[in-house]
This record gives structure tokens, sequence and C-alpha cells, in this order.
């Protein structure tokens, strides 16, 4: 990790289109301005955290994925499954 000491008003060049700039300091607060493309993500890192989980559980393969293929066909002779005509 790369440990830096800022004062108002620097900031710090991340590649060639990020940047951040310390704006304000407060007491043990620190306010920061981010220059980075729209395609850049930028999320405050709890914020990132929950997203990276959220994928992970968005992704998951059930353990038994013939079950699902069960589970359609059940629903399928129960009717469910087709579309009523307007």
């Amino acid at each position: 990790m790369l440990v830096l000491t800022r004062r108002v008003e620097e900031g710090i060049v991340i590649g060639d289109d990020v940047r951040v700039r310390v704006l304000e300091i407060k007491g043990h607060q620190v306010k920061l301005g981010i220059d980075a493309p729209r395609t850049t993500g930028v999320y405050r890192e709890e914020i990132y955290r929950r997203i990276q989980e959220e994928n992970r559980q968005a992704a998951h393969v059930p353990e038994h994925p013939g079950m699902l293929s069960s589970l359609w066909r059940e629903w399928r002779s129960r009717g469910l499954g087709e579309r009523k005509k307007p």
C-alpha cells in the first residue's frame, strides 16, 4: 500500500485519467474530489463490497442444476408456463 500525505488542494493522479484531490479537512473527516471518466466506477468501499457480494450471490449456481429443470416441468404441468392469448 502506498501511503501519501496531502494538504488541502493537493492531489494524486492514478493512471492517465483519474485524479484525486483533497478538498477539505475537518477534524477526522477528509473531503475528496475524484475526477474520472464516466466509464470508471467510483464507489465508497462499503458500497463496492456490497455490490461484489450481490454479484456473487446472483451468479451462484444451485448445487443441483437438474432441480431447475424439474421445477420448470412441474410449473408447466400446472399450466403456469403457457401464455394466455389476449
